[in-house]
């Protein structure tokens, strides 16, 4: 049976036709979902995608986070439903409480878009299990509020606790605290990054395939997960 994976249209997404996309070449089915609904409509996973969500407006993610789909989704979460949130959706997940921290204005104060080394540094996460630990990936980055901060006592606690998922090499792109791409909730479901995998799946317009392994993860851990 094909794994439905959602993808959650607020205003002002952007990417989420690629997200779509992105799972489909991954093998699952893209259900769309629309912010205004609060039925996940019996998917399996959700992505929350990269863009402007309400127009950033107040802060990034802080008015989507109060969407009527995201009170369901955080309950799912919180009941082990796999969660990715890309760029615009990792900080949704931090508005919402899903994940630590916040993202904040980029520290050299520009929109940064490259093609950007990771370093995969957890690999047993619903959305990294296809990866092996220290492996480097070649994924787009695009953002101007993407630097992750928290406090000491937090960062030290993703550290110790193996919730760093993805480091920036050669060259932090946004001035994130302690080079953090990436950033996994304690049970591992729930996975925000902000460089955009799903940019990464397609060699016609693709840096590398390197992004497709975080939707093949997903379905590898589907598979793996009790009926």
């Amino acid at each position: 049976m094909t794994a439905r994976v959602g993808v959650v249209t607020f205003p002002g997404s952007l990417d989420d036709g690629d997200a779509a996309r992105a799972v489909r070449i991954a093998g699952a089915e893209p259900v769309r979902l629309w912010h205004g609904d609060p039925q996940l409509h019996g998917v399996d996973a959700v992505v929350l995608p990269g863009g402007f969500s309400y127009g950033d407006y107040l802060r990034c993610g802080a008015i989507a986070r109060f969407a009527p789909v995201m009170e369901t989704i955080v309950d799912a979460a919180q009941g082990g439903l796999p969660v990715l949130g890309i760029c615009n959706g990792f900080q949704i997940l931090c508005e919402a409480h899903l994940l630590p921290g916040a993202l904040t204005r980029n520290q050299h104060l520009h929109f940064r878009n490259r093609d950007q080394i990771l370093r995969i540094e957890s690999t047993g996460t619903a959305w990294t299990n296809a990866f092996q630990p220290g492996q480097e990936v070649l994924i787009p980055v695009k953002n101007g509020e993407g630097c992750y901060v928290a406090d000491s006592a937090t960062l030290d606690a993703l550290e110790a606790e193996g919730r760093v998922v993805a480091r920036y090499l050669g060259g932090n792109p946004n001035g994130s605290q302690r080079d953090i791409a990436a950033i996994t909730n304690p049970a591992g479901n729930v996975v925000g990054i902000m460089p955009h995998p799903e940019h990464a799946v397609e060699a016609l317009t693709g840096p590398s395939l390197d992004g497709l392994g975080f939707f093949t993860s997903v379905l590898k851990h589907l598979v793996g997960a009790p009926a």
